[in-house]
């Protein structure tokens, strides 16, 4: 369980190299990781970093997009990438003996990228589409329906894919614009896990990317501020699906480990409260649960939940009856004890998975500049106090700061 074998190397021009170097499997999670998400975008090109994690996938002056894939997959790899509110990450997996291969796919894509016209607007149409997708899709739009109500006035409230408004207007000179501003080397972090020594991996990235030049302005950084707003989007489904929560804490804040244990046993999994009151008992949803996110100033926690409009009401409010429970009579001694020993399990299970390992070295290494050893995270899960529990409940699950965000067939209830 120990992290010993992480190693991190800045190369002169800033980028980041971190690794975990694990012997006995034969395989390398690799990840190019670029701290830049929606919150950074403009108002007019929103959805641009999305559509440029799309662009980097269609061909460098040395490889077609079709040669892009194949390099990787003819050799029993797979290729991937995704974008977030505050960074984007192009990954890999692969045999641990295509390590310099897969780096070499990836940076070439980063770095070069050709953003043909042609490939461009074949490129949009297919992110328009992805678009029409999740929009027909409540259960995923839901969430961004409450992160837009609950922060309207911050960028984390933005969905990271845009509109169809702002992607139909992305040309060429906007993407390598927004690249040439964000994609510089202090904001870039190559995180690896699997049977690669850490300082072959450091002359590979430095063969590759040593040369990128260049430095970001800081961000405008400012807390998400609750609106205290309520939404309610009426479509023809079957269901109303709804978020209802409010404003949490910072990737840097030791509090959000307290929020765990309180998630983990109010809605984390099928012997939560919400979900045995809900479902097991009420038989009134099929999805009910609770999550939380972390960013750099600012987080939120939420219930979410999926019913039919008639009994949109009572599962609210159900849901606000157990929130209230917990600020009024804590959680029990066998709560808080298995909650602990359930994320404990959650933790050392992702360490199996080169690419858990992978993506959390990646994701601390942006927010924090460090990795966070097991063990601290552990030591602190275990610190939990039914004190500290009775003080975040009452901060974050206070219902008079809480947004409510429904779509549906809201005119049957």
């Amino acid at each position: 369980m120990s992290t010993q074998n992480i190693e991190i190397t800045t190369l002169p021009n800033g980028v980041r190299v971190i690794s975990e170097t694990v012997t006995h499997v034969q395989s390398v999670s690799l990840g190019i990781w670029v701290a830049v998400g929606s919150r950074d975008e403009a108002a007019p090109v929103r959805g641009i970093t999305h559509f440029i994690e799309h662009m980097l996938f269609k061909g460098t002056p040395s490889r077609t997009a079709h040669q892009i894939a194949d390099e990787v997959e003819s050799r029993g790899g797979n290729l991937n990438a995704f974008t977030d509110k505050e960074y984007t990450c192009y990954y890999a997996k692969a045999l641990a003996e295509h390590t310099e291969l897969v780096l070499d796919v990836l940076s070439d894509m980063v770095l070069h990228s050709s953003l043909e016209p042609d490939e461009l607007a074949r490129e949009r149409n297919v992110v328009l589409e992805e678009i029409k997708r999740y929009e027909d899709a409540p259960d995923d739009t839901i969430h961004d329906i409450f992160l837009q109500t609950l922060w309207n006035s911050h960028p984390l409230g933005k969905p990271v894919i845009g509109t169809k408004k702002t992607v139909s207007g992305l040309e060429r000179d906007h993407l390598s614009g927004y690249m040439t501003t964000h994609y510089t080397p202090d904001r870039i972090v190559v995180a690896a896990a699997g049977n690669v020594p850490h300082s072959e991996l450091v002359e590979m990235v430095s063969a590759r990317l040593g040369g990128l030049t260049g430095k970001r302005a800081p961000r405008k950084d400012t807390a998400p501020e609750a609106s205290g707003q309520n939404k309610q989007v009426r479509k023809k489904t079957e269901q109303v699906h709804f978020c209802l929560g409010g404003t949490a804490y910072a990737q840097g804040n030791d509090d959000r480990y307290v929020l765990t244990v309180i998630d983990m046993v109010l809605g984390g999994n099928m012997s939560s409260r919400l979900f045995q009151e809900i479902r097991e008992k009420r038989g009134l949803a099929y999805a009910i649960g609770t999550y939380s996110m972390s960013y750099l100033e600012g987080g939120c926690f939420a219930i979410y939940g999926g019913t039919s409009p008639q009994t949109y009401s009572q599962v609210v409010d159900l849901c606000r009856t157990e929130m209230h429970k917990v600020r009024t009579e804590n959680l029990t001694h066998d709560e808080v004890s298995k909650a602990k020993t359930q994320v404990r399990g959650a933790l050392v299970l992702g360490l199996e998975s080169m690419s858990s390992r992978m993506m959390r070295m990646g994701k601390s290494m942006i927010y924090l500049g460090r990795v966070v050893p097991i063990e601290e995270i552990l030591a602190k899960i275990v610190a939990v106090t039914h004190e500290d529990i009775d003080r975040v409940a009452n901060t974050i699950l206070d219902e008079s700061k809480m947004t409510l965000a429904g779509i549906g067939p809201l005119g049957k209830a």
